[in-house]
């Protein structure tokens, strides 16, 4: 009787105990304030529950996934999101979303200045001829000027959106006295219309290069040049890689990036990590050209050009007919020679010419439609371009081909609505993709077997010496938009090496997947490197619910395995 009354009073306990499961993960929170009215919601519940918002059903996966998009009205919005399992017991949530659009931009009415903003911004060293970019904010009708000078205009109203007192201005460096090596900021005066004098001064602070530049030499493993000072979550637009102790002429500098002299028409950009200024007096390297060659040994075509100082270069492929163009920056051509031997397998024809009276061009046209790689570095002050050979096997047989599982350890890469992480969903997909590459033959070498954090500048450095066969780099793909944003995508940086990319694309597509597109010109890094073909394959998107769902499938897994597997394979087949 005791036990009766024992359990009956444990009952309720029991049913309360097994309530449906209703986990949000967007928003974080039950109430928010958001700047935006698109708005999603995205979450899990138990696998057999039905889930509806404000009485709306919401497609459950079968992970237990869903996503929902709400559109706001300015104001309080709330929304009752509800879980019914198979027995009708729910669980429900009230979402509160205050939607407040941001603020305008609105005229001073006050005397003070709001803002300076300066381009390039941050913390300058500047030299006669470049030119600085103003705009401040303060009353309208004032006069606005910075020191040593230059005024700034009042942009009409017109073309500021209706907001009066926007002054723009710019300033061109020169010989001038206020200009000093002692860093200091960006003064300005304000007269306000009423007589008022404000003084306003940027926080970032500028002074002057010395007179004959700065004479800087790379250092490190990978030394990069940029385009410009642009920069996105992959980092700044790279130009290409350098060698060590190539001497480079620095003209300028914006916070942590000297602005360098390539040419008399060309300007780059390094950040100060990659480089080491030296004690003599800077000035634009530059050399004549020696003797060329172009000459194979058992495994490799090259073409050298010998100098007399390591001149920086840059180099890129050209396809129908293939070639690879090499710059090099500050040569003057003295070369009357360039002998060529028969021990050459990929090299079809080298030559030269002089593009500018600073840029020496080299073309090497190939004899196969494929780019397989190559390198380039200095022997001494020999500039060597390494040019890999197509294999006399077009088959997956002894290829070596590098596995890359993206991301690891401590860096997590995105999380998908039930929470698992990229990298552990990309290990996955790289084991199998390393067994079926095995059984076709393949030498696979795998980035990692375990979750352990590797960097990727590490694994760039590293597969550059490999110069593998191919690299493929699993990832999965992420999006704020959790409702369209599907499917599976490849992605290359040299046009060179976008055959394979295409090839594994189309047979992935084969699974029904959703098409996300053929991306090129990535500035993702392991796809930056010349020295072999590499196609980063962005398997599916793990953030959205179906997408997701597939991805946690063990069979679904080995089938997107067999599918990139069959796309190099029809890749070998393409070039036979």
């Amino acid at each position: 009787m005791r036990s009766i009354f024992f359990l009956i009073f444990l009952l309720p306990l029991f049913l309360q105990a097994q309530v449906p499961v209703l986990k949000l993960v967007r928003p974080s929170r039950e109430t928010v304030s958001v700047s935006a009215s698109r708005q999603f919601i995205t979450g899990s519940t138990c696998k057999q529950c039905i889930v509806s918002l404000n009485g709306a059903p919401v497609k459950v996966w079968p992970t237990g996934a869903f996503a929902a998009e709400v559109n706001l009205v300015q104001g309080a919005n709330s929304f009752v999101l509800t879980a019914t399992d198979a027995s009708g017991r729910k669980i429900e949530k009230t979402l509160s979303y205050q939607f407040t659009l941001p603020l305008p931009e609105k005229t001073l009415t006050q005397p003070t200045v709001e803002y300076v903003r300066i381009e390039p911004a941050g913390n300058l060293l500047l030299t006669p001829g470049d030119r600085i970019r103003i705009t401040l904010k303060t009353v309208p009708d004032a006069q606005v000027r910075l020191e040593g000078g230059v005024d700034l205009k009042e942009v009409p109203a017109r073309d500021s959106l209706s907001v009066r007192g926007i002054y723009k201005g710019e300033y061109v460096v020169g010989d001038d006295e206020w200009l000093t090596e002692n860093p200091k900021p960006f003064r300005f005066v304000v007269q306000t219309k009423d007589g008022l004098q404000i003084d306003a001064a940027t926080k970032s602070t500028y002074a002057s290069m010395p007179a004959d530049g700065m004479l800087l030499r790379t250092k490190g493993r990978l030394p990069y040049l940029l385009y410009g000072l642009g920069e996105d979550r992959l980092g700044g637009t790279k130009i290409g890689y350098l060698d060590s102790m190539v001497a480079l002429k620095a003209i300028g500098k914006v916070n942590d990036k000297y602005r360098v002299q390539l040419s008399r028409n060309r300007d780059a950009y390094i950040e100060e990590i990659h480089v080491q200024p030296q004690a003599a007096p800077g000035f634009t390297p530059s050399t004549l050209t020696g003797s060329m060659r172009s000459w194979g040994d058992s495994a490799y075509d090259y073409v050298t050009l010998s100098l007399q100082e390591r001149l920086p270069y840059e180099s890129w492929q050209e396809i129908n007919p293939s070639t690879i163009n090499v710059n090099v920056f500050g040569a003057i051509t003295n070369t009357n020679w360039l002998t060529q031997l028969s021990s050459v397998k990929e090299i079809k024809h080298v030559y030269y010419r002089q593009l500018e009276e600073d840029v020496f061009n080299i073309t090497i046209e190939l004899k196969n439609p494929q780019h397989w790689g190559h390198a380039i570095y200095y022997r001494g002050n020999t500039l060597t371009i390494k040019v890999k050979r197509q294999p006399t096997d077009l088959s997956l047989l002894n290829k070596v081909i590098v596995v890359d599982a993206g991301h690891g350890g401590t860096n997590k890469g995105a999380a998908g609505i039930m929470g698992v992480f990229e990298k552990d969903l990309t290990l996955m997909v790289a084991t199998e993709l390393r067994n079926t590459l095995e059984q076709a033959g393949a030498k696979v070498v795998m980035t990692r077997t375990t979750d352990t954090t590797y960097e990727n500048h590490d694994r760039l450095w590293n597969y550059k010496q490999l110069m593998p066969d191919l690299l493929l780099s699993i990832h999965l793909n992420s999006a704020d938009d959790p409702i369209r944003a599907q499917g599976t995508s490849t992605y290359y940086r040299h046009i060179g090496f976008r055959s394979p990319t295409q090839h594994v694309l189309e047979s992935m597509l084969q699974l029904g997947l959703k098409e996300y597109g053929n991306v090129g010109h990535f500035n993702f890094i392991l796809n930056g490197a010349t020295e072999y073909p590499s196609v980063l394959v962005e398997t599916l998107f793990v953030s959205h619910p179906e997408d997701e769902a597939n991805i946690l499938d063990p069979a679904y897994r080995k089938a997107m395995a067999e599918k990139i597997t069959a796309g190099v394979k029809n890749w070998f087949n393409a070039l036979k």
